[in-house]
């Protein structure tokens, strides 16, 4: 669904009928009661907005969703799958939270992976260079539990040897290959119906990768990375989808100026 927003709604100015967004996902699969339930679900959480239009109800974004899309946004197109500019420092996230604030520190830990921090230990998280931790820490109400520091790696410790004890560089890797075993073939699932589905398929595996890697410096990952190829692969099928997707979406999608 954020796929989706991110390219047909954002910065669009429009609302877009339950209707339609219906009718998009029937062609991924997804159930009408799946899509209802989606949708209302980002209304109660302040990510959409309602309109109506005699009968027809309408979805726009709301600005919170705006800002949501726009990080993506960036972590798609601006960020880049590889971390090539790393000038040696880190940011440090040291917290300590009760048990009776166990979910608050469920979504700490959440978002701290969102934002490409590991786990180097017991309540200690890091991430490459310096990082403005201030969204990850709204409205959560832990600023008395938690230390936010910079810092470099000095003798013992090694850089290296951080990156592979607070990051799965196996897994994330894995995470690349399928990846390209899906996408990097002649003729990337066949048996979609259209573009549009090969889009909004293609947006969102790329949006899983990146959301869930934390950019590390390339110089401390294998010559063979596979990210590599991986972005050269989605820059290029997007591309390749952009025009016959929004001609399918044209005609699909019903939208209302509020």
């Amino acid at each position: 669904m954020f796929s989706f927003l991110g390219v047909y709604a954002l910065d669009r100015g429009t609302a877009i009928s339950s209707g339609s967004v219906i009718e998009v996902f029937a062609r991924l699969g997804v159930s009408e009661e799946a899509v209802r339930s989606t949708l209302a679900r980002m209304v109660k959480r302040n990510l959409l907005v309602r309109h109506r239009l005699g009968r027809r109800v309408y979805l726009g974004l709301t600005p919170h969703a705006e800002t949501v899309l726009r990080d993506g946004r960036r972590r798609v197109w601006e960020t880049g799958a590889v971390n090539r500019d790393w000038d040696g420092t880190w940011t440090v996230v040291g917290f300590s939270l009760p048990d009776s604030r166990r979910s608050t520190r469920h979504d700490l830990r959440s978002r701290l992976v969102w934002a490409g921090f590991g786990p180097l230990q017991s309540g200690l998280w890091i991430t490459p260079g310096t990082k403005d931790v201030t969204g990850v820490l709204d409205g959560l109400d832990v600023d008395d539990h938690v230390t936010v520091l910079t810092a470099r790696a000095y003798t013992p410790t090694e850089a290296a040897d951080l990156v592979a004890k607070a990051f799965d560089i196996e897994q994330i890797a894995r995470r690349y290959r399928a990846f390209l075993a899906r996408w990097d073939v002649p003729d990337p699932l066949p048996d979609a119906p259209d573009d549009l589905v090969r889009q909004l398929l293609l947006h969102t595996d790329w949006l899983q990768l990146v959301r869930q890697d934390p950019h590390l410096p390339a110089e401390h990952l294998p010559d063979d990375w596979p990210a590599i190829r991986a972005e050269q692969v989605f820059h290029a099928r997007a591309e390749e989808y952009v025009r016959p997707a929004r001609t399918v979406a044209d005609g699909v999608l019903d939208e209302l100026i509020p």
